[in-house]
């Protein structure tokens, strides 16, 4: 192994460039890592690339991390020269091996700005770097810096059209055309990335947060993106029942949906984004996200726009409480003894209430009938409510079988999923009130074994009673 200084320079250049020609070779690596390897056993590079994994071994890595962190910060303090390839180069190898480090992205940002670097090759090493540091805020942080770059570049195509007119537009459109399409697919990997960083490092907040920001600057208003990700959502929660982010997730996307819902008139409830706007941004058009959506028992994100368009918004909220209450209850039954999942039952019932509250208030206030009925008062929605949520053992995170299908008030309830049901106006899902709650616990703590589970149980209990409970 190199011991003087000259040696180490020579090893850590060639290893510099073994990672560049990596890339080269392969310009779908999709994974980085660090193989244990204390010592250099053969005489060959310690870069190893297979298929798509780039492993680097880690005798190496205390001799690689120093020199490159060195040459960066004698370049920022101006007393090294490294022309623009060689940044790059060094940046590169710097960040796979410590992506927490700002003035690295730093520099690639001043580079992206000098047109040296595309935006896709930052979003590119960022992917990589959260395989191997899930968690890394710097990461994060620059994917939003580089993602509000490709926004300001298409918002500007969209000034430039409106300013011109004529044959000049018509030959501009292809370019916006293009723009959109890029956005749409550039949705859909954040959300696949977020998705991965998720799945390696448990409660991830930093790529919940992302994730949340990604939506709210990529697809605001955009209904049918909000209900897909709810869809998609449904299955990752059910596997990942003790996560408290991606629940807080889910709980954010039900809340904008209700707040689009509500705002919008159900006539024009999909179109709150142009139609170019709604295809071109949503990453769930593909098959597999079809399929995806319709096995986790909730509408996909067309026929929910398809029903949306024939249903007053509150029915449409009406269901999404329904189905998000119904989750909770089969996880609650299915995975006893997680406080998340309480916790997330908890939320969902007081933005239910905080909705009705809103909803019936406005009614009032306009002098206009209510079409659903929404008062905890209501004794048949009171036992519906309560046969609902309590007798629901033999269901699995969500999914009824069809042979067995829930009472109402010895009417049999629609499968929300059945949009060819809901057209034919059948009976609507009964909405969650206060003694449908207190029945749902009640027959938990007379099944219940898990101690944590009946402390879990008593806990939403007193929640109930305490601020529920007291409010008009």
């Amino acid at each position: 192994m190199a011991e003087s200084e000259e040696e180490v320079d020579v090893l850590v250049q060639r290893v510099v460039k073994d990672i560049t020609n990596a890339f080269k070779r392969n310009p779908n690596i999709d994974e980085i890592g660090v193989i244990p390897c204390p010592e250099a056993r053969y005489n060959r590079s310690p870069i190893v690339l297979v298929e798509n994994k780039l492993g680097v071994e880690s005798w190496c890595v205390k001799f690689l991390l120093p020199y490159v962190h060195n040459k960066l910060l004698l370049y920022r303090q101006r007393k090294h020269w490294l022309d623009r390839e060689a940044l790059v180069d060094i940046t590169c190898t710097l960040l796979l091996l410590n992506p927490d480090f700002t003035t690295a992205w730093n520099v690639r940002k001043e580079l992206l700005q000098c047109g040296v670097l595309n935006p896709e090759k930052d979003l590119y090493l960022g992917k990589l770097a959260l395989t191997k540091f899930p968690k890394s805020p710097e990461t994060w942080i620059h994917r939003r810096w580089v993602l509000q770059q490709i926004l300001r570049q298409v918002s500007a195509v969209g000034r430039n059209r409106k300013q011109q007119q004529g044959e000049v537009e018509q030959a501009d459109g292809g370019r916006s055309q293009q723009l959109s399409d890029h956005l749409a697919r550039t949705l859909h990997q954040e959300m696949k990335v977020c998705s991965d960083a998720a799945c390696r490092y448990p409660s991830n907040y930093n790529a919940w947060s992302h994730r949340i920001w990604v939506l709210q600057h990529m697809a605001n208003g955009n209904v049918k993106v909000f209900h897909d990700e709810l869809s998609s959502m449904r299955l990752w929660v059910s596997m990942h029942v003790s996560d408290h982010s991606g629940f807080h997730y889910r709980q954010f996307l039900l809340k904008e949906l209700i707040t689009e819902l509500s705002q919008t008139p159900a006539s024009t409830t999909t179109t709150t984004c142009s139609p170019q706007h709604r295809s071109s941004t949503d990453p769930s058009t593909s098959p597999l996200h079809h399929s995806h959506a319709q096995a986790n028992g909730e509408l996909s994100g067309a026929e929910a726009a398809g029903e949306e368009e024939r249903q007053p918004s509150s029915t449409t909220v009406l269901q999404l409480f329904h189905q998000e209450m119904e989750l909770c209850s089969d996880l609650i039954q299915s995975f006893p003894g997680h406080e998340t999942l309480w916790s997330h039952r908890r939320h969902v019932f007081y933005l239910w209430h905080d909705w009705r509250m809103d909803h019936q208030h406005h009614c009032s206030s306009n002098g206009g009938s209510q079409s659903v009925h929404l008062s905890d008062s209501d004794p048949d929605l009171t036992e519906g409510g309560a046969q609902s949520c309590a007798g629901r053992g033999d269901s699995v995170n969500g999914q009824r079988h069809v042979s067995e299908p829930m009472e109402v008030d010895r009417a049999s309830l629609p499968d929300p999923r059945d949009s060819k049901r809901l057209k034919r106006g059948v009976q609507l899902p009964a909405p969650p009130t206060l003694p449908s709650e207190h029945s749902f616990v009640s027959g938990v703590l007379d099944r219940c074994s898990n101690p944590e589970q009946r402390r879990f149980a008593l806990a939403y209990r007193k929640w109930l009673d305490t601020v529920i409970g007291q409010q008009p």
